[in-house]
């Protein structure tokens, strides 16, 4: 069975020559996109985007390299660095009719949506980032044994044909770790989902690590770029993470603060499947957002 957002219609669309991203669309009025996070797709959207679609038209793709989205092969740093994979995103929203929109991202999807609202600033209306830190920031503040937390990192980082057969070898349980580890109430993704978020994982394991290892090379010298420049976000931003940040020795809304002076931080009582978990107060946060 493949699965759906009810009232949400399919298509294909190309973004960039031989990359075409698998997107549902259903509504009218005000544009809003919604990027998935790691390991999942489109679907964790799916409860957000029904609410957000009876006055906003929303458009939820798969990332590059991920679901039902091409996969293309790395060809270098730049084929699945955040600012390839935002220009994807900018690319997707005019060939629907929309120069200018709302962007809401989590985990992985939020990394793009940042990355779309520095090089984009004028397409980009809102952004909402879902418990991520910008790359920047979260490689400076993964150190020592804290660092155990973010394992994946650093394994995906490492050069092509390191990590991926090892990936490979389990992939089930390597993603089912994350889905299950990272999720506080496990009813709040249903098996036929949760067996779908590890389907679609265990078939772009080279794409899904070719975007964690763009995420230790260029895509840190991109932000570096943009700090070196004193380039910040100019729309407004909502943030919202698990409180992680007393117990890891930093403050996540001061270091949000340096990229975002239209700033909301907020912290929230859930796992980090947060669209999935606590949909009534995401959809909360989302539509205060789109009316600052």
């Amino acid at each position: 069975m493949t699965l759906t957002i009810p009232g949400f219609t399919y298509q294909r669309i190309e973004t960039a020559p031989g990359v075409s991203l698998n997107v549902a669309v259903a509504g009218t009025g005000p544009a809003v996109v919604l990027l998935h996070g790691f390991p999942e797709t489109h679907l964790m959207w799916r409860s957000v985007a029904a609410d957000l679609a009876t006055d906003h038209t929303v458009i939820c793709p798969d990332l590059r390299g991920y679901g039902a989205s091409d996969h293309p092969d790395e060809s270098d740093e730049n084929t699945y660095s955040k600012r390839t994979m935002a220009a994807d995103i900018v690319a997707l929203a005019r060939r629907l009719g929309h120069d200018a929109f709302a962007l809401a991202g989590h985990d992985r999807g939020a990394l793009v949506a940042f990355r779309a609202a520095l090089d984009h600033p004028a397409a980009v209306t809102h952004l909402l980032s879902l418990d991520v830190l910008p790359t920047l920031d979260m490689w400076s503040i993964l150190r020592g044994a804290d660092a155990k937390v973010a394992w994946h990192l650093y394994l995906m980082a490492q050069p092509a044909g390191v990590p991926e057969p090892m990936i490979r070898a389990t992939a089930d349980a390597f993603f089912a770790s994350f889905i299950d580890g990272w999720v506080s109430d496990p009813a709040a993704i249903p098996e036929e989902y949760r067996t779908e978020y590890l389907r679609a994982s265990a078939a772009a394991v080279t794409s899904i690590v070719a975007d964690y290892r763009a995420s230790a090379g260029i895509d840190v010298v991109h932000d570096q770029e943009d700090r070196a420049a004193g380039r910040t976000l100019t729309m407004p931003v909502t943030v919202i993470q698990q409180d992680w940040g007393a117990s890891l020795g930093y403050d996540a809304a001061s270091l949000w603060g340096a990229w975002a002076p239209d700033l909301e931080h907020r912290t929230l009582s859930a796992g980090h499947f947060m669209p999935e978990e606590a949909p009534t107060e995401i959809i909360a946060q989302l539509r205060a957002l789109l009316r600052r």
